[in-house]
């Protein structure tokens, strides 16, 4: 997740470009249109400047909400072209595994665990009501087939605020076919504790921490689709660079992030509150994302010139603080949000994308944005952006500082004709995130 000279979005607005102010969800159309080139080019995504803040203990930084979810997704909208067919629930008729009886009793911890180190399709039967399974030591998922945990909307794993509750590690990058489906269920309180503490050095080098990522559940080289389901109060690694992923994190997925109908709240990490992605693509359709934090701080840059000890193969500086909803970074992965609502969420002090963090490093990607309203968010510098962007306001043009000498144009956001779409050309302005404003706005 570090910062090189690549393309790079950061979104705090809302879209949709009717005439009134009203914030409504647009309708219609995607946000990248022509040709497979990404839809917009960035200099850098931000050196740390001189950013300051401590190492950080590996606990949390904030306090569980008192905040009551009890269904999924955005309740006020949904995306017009539909959901791709995986975003359908998985087939649970002939289960792999069945967890209890018929009684809440019987739903025992031990009873999940064997049926994740199987893996299969598993379901519950734990009485009529809600029953929440305390999770105290992480559920390893096997990565050589496909699992299915539906809680049938009555089950909650609740990590205690101790220990991260899921966890698929296939040591391949890209290449696993293989995958997990959450469905109908809530995973609230996962914690992970970072223990690889990045070297000790004077700001504004990086602090922090190198590992810890994903609160809820870590995935690497696997396949996610997350449905109607709800990831609540989650932490992972509160500081650095490159670490993130309160409810999740997906690292080298070959067919990337699937969520459907999905809510998450309150989540925290350095970077990507809520969810974060690293060569991994990511797609989000009638979720709800609201008031996660990235508790990082200073974004991230390898800047010999600010900092002189190595980590991770850079001169790093600042501590993370992207993407206070979402994160995703990598080479030519594509985000698609549609008929979403990402409301209130934070980046970090001196970082950027208070909604949704979007960097490529070999100018690859689309990003696509539609019937989605983006209100609320803070980024750049901890300024809070309008509740809605329409008519869309004159673009800025780019600082005299780039990544590459390629000339420098204005990058500009014009409705599509055929309706209240967002576009924005694929040859996009290269700016710098340093000048205090996202790219284009």
């Amino acid at each position: 997740m570090r910062e090189r000279p690549c393309l790079c979005i950061a979104v705090l607005f809302a879209v949709g470009c009717g005439a009134s102010n009203s914030g409504n969800n647009g309708t219609g159309g995607t946000s990248a249109t022509g040709g497979s080139s990404s839809l917009g080019s960035g200099g850098s995504t931000g050196a740390g400047g001189s950013a300051t803040g401590g190492t950080g203990g590996p606990g949390g930084t904030r306090a569980p909400s008192s905040e009551t979810i009890t269904s999924a997704g955005n309740p006020n909208g949904s995306c017009s072209s539909g959901v791709p067919a995986r975003g359908q629930p998985a087939d649970t008729s002939s289960p792999t595994t069945v967890v209890g009886t018929g009684t809440e009793a019987s739903c025992t911890l031990a009873q999940l665990k064997a049926a994740a180190t199987a893996g299969g399709v598993i379901t519950f039967n734990c009485g009529s009501g809600p029953v929440t399974i305390l999770v105290t030591a992480t559920l390893n998922l096997p990565t050589s087939k496909n699992t299915v945990i539906d809680g049938g909307n009555k089950i909650t794993l609740d990590g205690g605020g101790v220990v991260q509750i899921l966890n698929f590690n296939s040591p391949g990058f890209q290449t696993n076919t293989m995958g997990l489906t959450l469905q109908h269920i809530t995973l609230i309180n996962g914690k992970t504790t970072p223990t690889q503490a990045i070297p000790t050095a004077p700001a504004p080098c990086s602090q922090g921490w190198d590992d810890g990522e994903g609160g809820a559940l870590y995935m690497r080289d696997g396949n996610l689709t997350i449905i109607d389901s709800i990831f609540m109060n989650n932490q992972a690694a509160p500081l650095g660079p490159d670490t993130g992923g309160g409810a999740i994190y997906v690292l080298g997925s070959k067919n990337g992030v699937l969520i459907v109908g999905s809510t998450f709240s309150n989540n925290a990490a350095s970077n990507g509150g809520a969810v974060g992605c690293l060569f991994s693509e990511l797609d989000v359709y009638n979720s709800l994302v609201s008031n996660n934090t990235a508790t990082g701080n200073g974004a991230n840059n390898d800047d010999a010139s600010k900092c002189s000890v190595i980590n991770n193969g850079q001169n790093e500086v600042g501590s993370g603080g992207n993407g206070g909803a979402l994160y995703s970074d990598g080479n030519s992965v594509n985000v698609t949000l549609c008929g979403d609502a990402i409301l209130n969420n934070s980046a970090g002090v001196n970082a950027f994308g208070g909604g949704l963090f979007f960097t490529s490093n070999d100018m690859g990607g689309t990003l696509t944005i539609a019937d989605t309203t983006m209100t609320g968010d803070t980024g750049v510098l901890g300024r809070k952006f309008p509740a809605a962007a329409s008519p869309m306001p004159e673009p800025r043009s780019a600082p005299t500082q780039r990544a590459s000498p390629s000339p420098t144009r204005p990058c500009r956001a014009t409705p599509d004709t055929a309706g209240p779409t967002l576009s924005l050309p694929a040859a996009c302005a290269r700016i710098d995130p340093r000048s205090g404003t996202p790219p284009g706005w």
